[in-house]
């Protein structure tokens, strides 16, 4: 996947604006850009990046050890 992705829709007669904007949204989340925009919205510390990242393996773990019970 490149780094810049242009995602470009063809909008047809007949067809709804809601159907358009669904199929946008698809593409933006295939494409990762919302994931990226999320990310890039406010700059975090590395040393806060790895507490986050901790803390989120740990919550994955007790996860998986509460199911296999």
């Amino acid at each position: 996947m490149s780094k810049h992705s242009n995602i470009e829709l063809k909008i047809k007669d007949g067809i709804p604006a809601e159907k358009v904007i669904r199929k946008f949204k698809r593409l933006c989340d295939l494409y990762g850009v919302t994931k990226e925009y999320r990310k890039r919205k406010e700059y975090q510390k590395p040393s806060i990046k790895k507490k986050e990242k901790l803390k989120a393996s740990e919550k994955r773990r007790n996860k998986s050890t509460r199911r296999s019970f």
